[in-house]
């Protein structure tokens, strides 16, 4: 009955995005929550993906192209740069966002994602969320550098004033290896 952590990352996100809103997918990795939350906003909808890594864009314009889905921008540079190309393309709000913090899964696994780089990210989406607008960092830490960007990541939404965001934290804490958890961000 207890959901797992990608299962519950994509409910979270069900609850929070409707059809037409633009989102972001700051990680889009092998395109999985790209194409969901593709099929979440609709044809009139938006999706921006970001990733540094060639692969993954490709890896992901290729899941959504064999499932016929359209309505993505994919940029290939840091989430930390994410402002840049929202205002470039006149976005005004964002309904949602998802991070999987991490590196991209069979893969190099020297390149991760940094805690510096994730909290400017997470600024800027903050900046331009919706009321009631969420987003959901998967926090893989169990790699080399993953701890660290934890902890900063965790410092960072403790201090979020109450009055302004709700942070959840959901995870397992009897698996082994270091399992990653969910830290969601709601705007009030």
């Amino acid at each position: 009955m207890l959901t797992g952590i990608i299962k519950y990352s994509h409910h979270l996100l069900e609850k929070s995005i409707t059809e037409g809103e633009c989102v972001i997918d700051a990680t889009c990795g092998n395109g999985n929550d790209t194409l969901f939350l593709s099929k979440l906003v609709g044809d009139s909808g938006r999706v921006y993906a970001f990733d540094i890594q060639e692969q993954a864009i490709n890896n992901s314009k290729n899941l959504l192209n064999e499932n016929g889905k359209t309505n993505v921008t994919f940029i290939q540079d840091s989430h930390a740069n994410l402002n840049k190309y929202i205002a470039e393309h006149g976005e005004k709000e964002i309904g949602a966002a998802i991070f999987n913090l991490g590196y991209l899964p069979r893969s190099d696994k020297e390149i991760i994602t940094k805690g510096d780089s994730s909290i400017k990210a997470i600024n800027s989406i903050l900046s331009l969320l919706k009321k009631d607008g969420l987003i959901v960092l998967v926090v893989y830490h169990g790699h080399e550098g993953g701890a660290e960007e934890k902890e900063m990541i965790l410092k960072h939404v403790i201090q979020l004033d109450q009055k302004d965001y709700s942070v959840l934290q959901y995870g397992f804490i009897n698996q082994k290896n270091k399992p990653p958890f969910i830290l969601a961000i709601q705007k009030r």
